[in-house]
């Protein structure tokens, strides 16, 4: 897994992140998708304010969950996209995609573009600010059996975390 772009832009309502990422799943992974398995992830965007003399303050936080499926009956994939958690229960409120082929919903799944990921009441112009973004596989949604067994297997390891420093904005 790599991630081939990420930017974050300030904008007047708030910030804003784009993420280009490059998830590559192993054959285990495929196996249990194929046999109707359902995959969760999840992708943060810890919005903090720099601060010399104590740790980072956390001034927002965002969260996406992803839940990618294949669905045997029709032989298309299934990609939910959701700001609040998704339960094996109930999609709640998702965008659902479909898609003809795995590498086309891997596709749709790994391009953020235009995340708001803190308001403009958040920031102050005149502080450092970092966003902290993850991108990791929720497993604790697969079924207990996969669970037990994926624990410290690579085939299952699955996750990336990168920072991004925001330049200093002058007052207005």
């Amino acid at each position: 897994m790599s991630l081939s772009q990420l930017s974050v832009d300030r904008q007047d309502d708030g910030l804003y992140l784009t993420a280009q990422l490059q998830l590559d799943l192993s054959s285990v992974m495929e196996e249990a998708l194929s046999k109707g398995i359902a995959v969760y992830f999840v992708i943060e965007a810890d919005t903090m304010r720099q601060r010399w003399y104590w740790s980072d303050q956390q001034v927002a936080s965002a969260r996406r969950y992803i839940r990618l499926s294949y669905q045997p009956l029709t032989r298309r994939w299934r990609l939910n996209t959701s700001s609040e958690p998704l339960s094996n229960s109930s999609l709640g409120m998702s965008l659902g995609q479909y898609h003809d082929s795995l590498p086309d919903a891997l596709s749709a799944a790994q391009r953020i573009s235009g995340w708001k990921v803190a308001n403009a009441t958040d920031i102050e112009a005149d502080s450092k600010y970092v966003v902290r973004f993850r991108f990791r596989l929720d497993a604790s949604h697969l079924p207990r059996t996969l669970q037990i067994g994926a624990t410290g297997q690579s085939e299952w390891a699955l996750s990336l975390e990168r920072r991004v420093d925001l330049p200093l904005e002058p007052a207005r």
